[in-house]
C-alpha cells in the first residue's frame, strides 16, 4: 500500500500562523476598551465581568449584524468602519430601554483569514466601545475555507447592558398629546443596503469611487458613513426624567419601529415636512422609482432615533439635547388610534 501524503491544516486552507497574528492585534485593541468590570483577559474560554452594584439590576441584551453593508466595504477595500457600525447599532438597541452598556462580544468569520483585515474590523469595534464606555471582552474569529467568497467575511455581535428595574424605559407613560422628537441619522446606518446596492451598482451602474453630485461624495464615502450612537442624548434625557420612550429607527423605518414603543390604543402622526430628508435617500427613490410606502419602510430617511416626551417637557428636552450639540426636530405627536387606521400616519 502506497504511503499517503502528509496533509496539514494549512493544506486544508486554515492558517494557524495567520490566526495567531490576528489574535495578537485583536488582544491589543480589545484591552484598550477594558473597564473596571473586566475580570479576564482576551483568550479565556469564557469572559468574566463584575456587575456594578445596583438595588434591582436588570440585564438587557441584544445581538445584531452589519448586513449587506459589508458588501460595500469589500468593494471599497475599507474595513475600519463596519465594526463601529456593529457596536453602535447594538448600543442603540439597548439604550432605548434605559441600559448602560457593559460589554460586547463579536463574531468574525471568513473563508481565508487576513490578519490585517481582521485587525481593521476590530479597530472599528474598539473605537466604538471606547466611545460608549463598553468593554470588548471576547469573541470568535473563525476561518472556514469554502464557505465564503474570496475576500469576504461576516460580522455579528452581542451586547449586554444593565439598568435599575424601576428605571427601565418601557413606554408605559406615553400618552396622546406627547411630542415626538427626531435625531438625525448619519446616512443609511446599517439598513436598506440590499436595495441601495442594487440601485446604485446595477441600475445606475456606479462604482464605489464614483462621485455623485447629489450628495457631494463618492458612493463609498456615502454608503460607509458610520451608524452613529445615540447613547449620550438618550441617557441625558432619561437622567433628567424627560424621556417617555425611544425607538431606534432601523429596518422598517419609522413605519415599523415607532409602534414597538407605543402602548395599545395609541398611534403617531408624522409631519413629513418637519425635517429635510438627506439627498442620498431622495437619490435612491428617484433612480429606483420606489413607491413612497416602501421607501418609508426600508430607510430611516434621516431620522435615526425617535424620542417621545410630554408636551410640557418638549422645550426643556430640546435645550438638553442642544447642549450635547444634537440637532433635534419635532416630527409629530402621539394620538389616539382610530379604528381601522394605521399606527403611523404621515401628513
Amino acid at each position: 500500500m502506497a504511503k499517503s501524503k502528509s496533509i496539514s491544516y494549512q493544506d486544508a486552507g486554515v492558517s494557524i500562523d495567520e490566526a495567531d497574528r490576528a489574535v495578537a492585534s485583536i488582544k491589543r485593541l480589545a484591552r484598550s476598551t477594558f473597564t473596571p468590570g473586566v475580570l479576564t483577559d482576551i483568550g479565556s474560554f469564557g469572559a468574566c465581568f463584575a456587575l456594578p452594584k445596583m438595588r434591582r439590576p436588570v440585564l438587557i441584551s441584544s445581538v445584531d449584524g452589519v448586513g449587506t453593508k459589508l458588501k460595500v466595504a469589500f468593494l471599497a477595500g475599507k474595513h475600519d468602519t463596519v465594526g463601529e457600525d456593529l457596536v453602535n447599532h447594538c448600543v442603540n438597541d439597548i439604550a432605548v430601554q434605559g441600559a448602560l452598556p457593559l460589554y460586547f462580544l463579536d463574531y468574525f468569520s471568513t473563508g481565508k483569514l487576513d490578519a490585517r483585515v481582521a485587525a481593521a474590523v476590530v479597530s472599528g469595534m474598539a473605537r466604538a466601545c471606547r466611545s460608549n464606555q463598553c468593554a470588548l471582552i471576547g469573541g470568535e474569529t473563525a476561518e472556514m475555507p469554502g464557505l465564503y467568497q474570496a475576500g469576504e467575511y461576516d460580522l455579528a455581535g452581542a451586547i449586554v447592558g444593565i439598568a435599575e428595574r424601576d428605571k427601565l424605559i418601557t413606554g408605559h407613560r406615553v400618552a396622546a398629546g406627547d411630542i415626538i422628537l427626531g435625531l438625525p441619522s448619519t446616512g443609511l446606518h446599517t439598513n436598506g443596503y440590499s436595495l441601495a446596492r442594487k440601485l446604485i451598482f446595477e441600475t445606475a451602474g456606479l462604482k464605489p469611487d464614483s462621485y455623485v453630485e447629489d450628495f457631494g461624495a463618492t458612493v463609498a464615502e456615502e454608503l460607509l458613513k458610520v451608524h452613529r450612537s445615540y447613547l449620550k442624548p438618550i441617557r441625558a434625557l432619561h437622567a433628567a426624567r424627560l424621556l417617555r420612550a425611544a425607538a431606534h429607527i432601523t429596518g422598517g423605518g419609522l413605519t415599523e419601529n415607532t409602534p414597538r414603543v407605543l402602548p395599545k390604543g395609541l398611534a403617531v402622526r408624522i409631519d413629513v415636512t418637519s425635517w429635510r430628508v438627506p439627498p442620498v435617500f431622495e437619490f435612491l427613490r428617484r433612480i429606483g422609482s420606489i413607491p413612497v410606502d416602501d421607501w418609508r419602510r426600508t430607510f430611516n430617511l434621516g431620522v435615526g432615533m425617535l424620542l417621545i416626551v410630554a408636551a410640557k417637557d418638549a422645550p426643556q428636552a430640546e435645550v438638553t439635547l442642544r447642549k450635547l450639540r444634537e440637532r433635534p426636530f419635532v416630527i409629530g405627536e402621539v394620538v389616539t388610534q382610530r379604528r381601522g387606521k394605521d399606527r403611523v400616519t404621515y401628513d
